[in-house]
């Protein structure tokens, strides 16, 4: 098997794909996109991923044998398990419980708990300050709502879709971060030993570990915070 080409950043999306990979037992090679440095707009990567976002793969076996570029991350974790026919569910109701969770990752947590992070830890530390008590209040309490939905899910449950999925891999690496969120991990027990059991699976450890020593404080770095807020279209 030809080792799948991962365009990648120690970021919470980028995660995502190295921890599938690790679980699912995938030989990769990979290639780091410096999202502080602009390595995201430069040409070669903008060919694969066209909204100038890491993660993205090439395949090199792809459908019919051909090599397939894949970006947006939860399009490669849908890809990768259709390929492998790991992680993806093993029943119609068992798939739809995963992708339904995979999009509540993808259309509501991941985009909270950026827009969190962003306005609790990253815009009060730029120049000048932007320090929006509604936007932080705005977001704070949104992913707190989430993390709500996700405890009630997980009572009962050891994983979200009954099943460990793609779905856990996508809400681990962002639900992880739950203290950068300003969230009390008291008032969501069910995700609390939710979050324990993932981080003892190997690869997830693994997959988190990738290139753990690039990941920089974003808040010190000005030139990163200039490329990755000051961004225009191209």
């Amino acid at each position: 098997m030809k080792p799948i080409e991962l365009y990648y950043w120690p970021t919470p999306n980028g995660w995502k794909i190295t921890i599938a990979l690790e679980e699912m037992g995938l030989p990769y090679n990979l290639h780091l996109v410096d999202i502080g440095a602009g390595d995201q707009f430069k040409p070669d990567f903008l060919k694969i991923a066209p909204n100038n976002r890491m993660p993205a793969i090439i395949d090199p076996d792809g459908p019919d044998g051909e090599p397939i570029a894949i970006f947006e991350s939860g399009a490669i974790l849908q890809y990768l398990a259709r390929k492998t026919g790991k992680f993806g569910g093993t029943s119609e109701r068992n798939r739809i419980e995963v992708d339904q969770w995979l999009m509540w990752q993808m259309g509501g947590l991941g985009p909270m708990a950026g827009q969190a992070h962003h306005f609790l830890k990253y815009a009060p530390a730029m120049e000048p300050p932007n320090d929006l008590p509604y936007a932080k209040d705005r977001y704070r309490n949104e992913t707190g709502r989430l993390y709500g939905v996700l405890n009630r899910r997980l009572e009962g449950s050891d994983y979200v879709a009954g099943e460990f999925s793609i779905a856990d891999m996508a809400i681990w690496p962002w639900a992880c971060l739950w203290e950068n969120q300003q969230q009390d991990l008291a008032d969501f027990p069910h995700m609390a030993a939710w979050l324990d059991r993932m981080y003892a699976r190997p690869a997830v450890k693994a997959g988190r570990d990738v290139a753990k020593d690039m990941r920089g404080n974003l808040q010190d770095n000005k030139k990163a915070q200039s490329v990755l807020f000051g961004q225009k279209a191209r």
